[in-house]
């Protein structure tokens, strides 16, 4: 239960009586709510002892059914901070796709929790209950990785606002997730890939979804492949980019103009999609309807199922894990190998820093280590003293 008194400045006639109501002394609220175990006290930001009652009891319904306190005070609800927080990453033009992992987590996942366990407000987060969230997530090993730099994040904005004074997941362990470097397609899988696209024409049906059609799907393949573009910038491509066979365009992430060239087969074959193939003359795939998310994700599920009749195996006979992005490897990874520096690859890929490239390329890609140690073999060759091996 929370009470009103006020805080009487030092020339106040009432200085003596904290429960007079009429002067104009700064109004506090004090007591306890069924979400705490620890007393409160803080400012009302008002000097209206109505106003201050008025603001204490919205506490308390909060404290009870959860629902928003609409002013913000010196002690935000968890839902406040949230809002303040989403709102700030609006403000910074963060993507659209980002914006809504972000709401995902905090606005339905860590609000959803709070309302379960009766935390009403932002300073009742503790490593704790912090952990006992952190326990629930279903998420992948990477995937809770990421989340809990973002839920770090959240905290270290509300004590740059002054909500808090220290952030509860300071104290946390961190996630330890190992990520599985993502493979690349030889030249014979890719082959392989591109033949079965061709089978998809055979099997083609004219109910099918035009993502299913084989003359789409290897459009979209090769300009995946010879672009480094990655799906989401592929499938959304405007005709207009295409000059000669360069494409300009801007990478969704970093917003930098990249000129990319492309052979002039595969510009060939952009040019030639049927315009009954073309829902929007406009785009080469997309028809400019609905999200963008929602219509790359139908062409995922073609890919699984092209990739499926294209039967990529392991060296064990295993069948090959295999996905769109892997596309994007493929290019960065032969760039790699054809002697294209590394900065220079980075900008290809639309990378806002060498660093990214090197660090998802360069550690793991195996083929470039065959290729280094080929160098340092043939180097050998070069050092006095040494007599040449035969080849």
């Amino acid at each position: 239960m929370l009470s009103i008194y006020t805080r009487h400045s030092a020339d106040c006639p009432k200085k003596d009586d904290p429960s007079w109501r009429r002067c104009r002394c700064p109004k506090w609220i004090a007591g306890t709510l069924p979400s705490r175990s620890r007393a409160l006290r803080f400012s009302a930001k008002t000097r209206s002892w109505e106003k201050a009652e008025q603001l204490a009891r919205k506490y308390e319904i909060a404290a009870t059914t959860g629902e928003e306190v609409e002013r913000t005070s010196s002690l935000p609800t968890v839902k406040e901070a949230v809002n303040a927080y989403l709102a700030d990453a609006e403000a910074r033009g963060l993507a659209q796709g980002t914006i809504e992992k972000l709401r995902q987590i905090f606005k339905k996942q860590m609000t959803g929790f709070a309302d379960q366990h009766r935390i009403v407000f932002l300073r009742d987060f503790n490593p704790r209950n912090l952990t006992e969230w952190r326990s629930s997530w279903g998420d992948r090993a990477l995937s809770k990785k990421k989340k809990f730099e973002r839920v770090v994040g959240f905290f270290w904005f509300c004590v740059r606002q002054g909500w808090i004074r220290e952030n509860p997941t300071a104290s946390m362990g961190r996630i330890i997730a190992r990520q599985v470097p993502t493979d690349y397609f030889t030249a014979d899988e890719y082959a392989r890939i591109l033949s079965a696209t061709y089978r998809l024409d055979e099997d083609a049906e004219r109910s099918w979804a035009p993502e299913k059609r084989g003359i789409r799907i290897r459009a979209l393949t090769e300009l995946m492949r010879w672009s480094g573009l990655r799906i989401r910038d592929a499938a959304t491509l405007e005709c207009s980019r295409l000059v000669d066979n360069k494409l300009m365009l801007y990478q969704a992430k970093t917003g930098l103009p990249v000129f990319v060239p492309l052979p002039p087969e595969v510009a060939d074959l952009l040019r030639l999609i049927p315009p009954g193939l073309k829902p929007n003359p406009r785009y080469f795939f997309w028809s400019g309807n609905g999200l963008p998310k929602t219509f790359v994700a139908n062409w995922q599920r073609a890919y699984s199922r092209l990739f499926a009749v294209a039967g990529l195996r392991n060296p064990d006979g295993t069948a090959k894990r295999a996905h769109c992005h892997m596309f994007r490897d493929t290019f960065a990874v032969e760039m790699l190998l054809a002697g294209v520096p590394l900065d220079q690859v980075s900008i290809l890929l639309g990378h806002s820093s060498v660093r990214i490239t090197e660090k998802h390329y360069s550690p793991w890609v195996r083929a470039r280590q065959d290729q280094l140690e080929k160098s340092v073999q043939a180097a050998w060759q070069l050092l006095p003293g040494r007599a040449p091996t035969a080849s």
